[in-house]
């Protein structure tokens, strides 16, 4: 991304608001620690060094794992770590994006050895974890909705591939996760709970979308409420969060539209509260937005809502 002169100087006005309100936070003693905000960059380079002094420019303390990382390349691996922990910035997540309930026999087990290949390189490279979904019964989209998507079938099936997945990559350093999604299981926290203890692995772990979890008005006009309930019953599981916002389109039917946070209606004061209380330095990661302005703007909201409530983001 092309950075003018003057989006610097807004940039750096932004930065230099933030610093101030955090700073008379810490000096009153109300500043609290516990988050890391990330996002994708979008600096075309295969150097890590320099990928990771981005992530640390745009003021990230977390990174998705770079698309040039391979499992086929140990050294590269080590340098990937060494080069984002000098930036103090860490793997937030291996994405693993495969229908692992694919209605074709052969296309499922060729999903869950990919996902069980970018595991092992979440674990190689010390990233907090793997994300998947649990997939869809749907054989036309692999995240689509399907009848059988809210069924014992479909939850048996899940834990059987996550028992699989576990078992077989051993993981050491990272944890498994899957989102919730409005339509396929689990669709919100209890869901996600009885999903926890039906697996039963130490590496098995939450990583929380809140949008993907709002999947009616209820939850939408609650979403406050939504996402303390989902950190009451997950909390302890909790390794990253997805960060994006919804707004109702509408319609004659309900329809919520991804946009950048701070331009939809989702209660993101309500999300970083509950978030610093982990106290875990978990990763809010940027996600689903359709440019690099809108990055900017759903980056610049946080960072100023957070310094305006004495969180100080990407602490060490």
């Amino acid at each position: 991304m092309k950075i003018t002169r003057r989006l610097a100087v807004k940039l750096g006005a932004a930065g230099a608001l933030a610093h101030t309100i955090v700073s008379r936070g810490q000096a009153a003693g109300t500043a609290r620690r516990g988050v890391r905000l990330g996002g994708p960059v979008f600096l075309k380079t295969e150097d890590s060094t320099l990928l990771a002094r981005e992530h640390r420019r745009l003021g990230y303390g977390a990174a998705y794992c770079p698309e040039f990382a391979s499992l086929a390349d140990l050294k590269g691996l080590r340098e990937i770590e060494r080069a984002f922990a000098a930036e103090n910035v860490i793997i937030a997540e291996v994405g693993a994006w495969r229908n692992m309930l694919d209605p074709d026999p052969a296309k499922r087990s060729a999903n869950l050895d990919y996902v069980m290949q970018r595991c092992a390189l979440a674990d190689e490279l010390g990233a907090r974890c793997c994300v998947d979904i649990a997939g869809s019964f749907n054989k036309d989209s692999w995240y689509g909705p399907d009848p059988r998507n809210l069924s014992q079938e479909f939850f048996e099936q899940t834990v059987q591939n996550c028992h699989y997945i576990l078992d077989h990559v051993k993981p050491k350093r990272t944890r498994f996760t899957i989102e919730m999604m409005g339509w396929n299981l689990p669709d919100g926290p209890a869901a996600y709970l009885e999903l926890i203890k039906a697996v039963d692995r130490k590496a098995f772990a939450v990583h929380l979308d809140i949008c993907n979890g709002i999947n009616s008005p209820r939850r939408f006009y609650e979403s406050a409420a939504f996402i303390r309930e989902c950190f009451k019953k997950l909390g302890p599981w909790i390794v990253s969060c997805h960060g994006k916002d919804l707004k109702w389109i509408i319609e004659y039917n309900v329809r919520f539209q991804e946009v950048a946070p701070g331009s939809g209606q989702i209660d993101y004061g309500a999300y970083l509260d509950e978030l610093v209380r982990l106290d875990a330095g978990v990763p809010l990661m940027l996600e689903h937005l359709s440019s690099p302005a809108e990055y900017d703007s759903g980056r610049k909201f946080i960072q100023t809502l957070a310094a305006s409530k004495g969180i100080v983001l990407n602490h060490a």
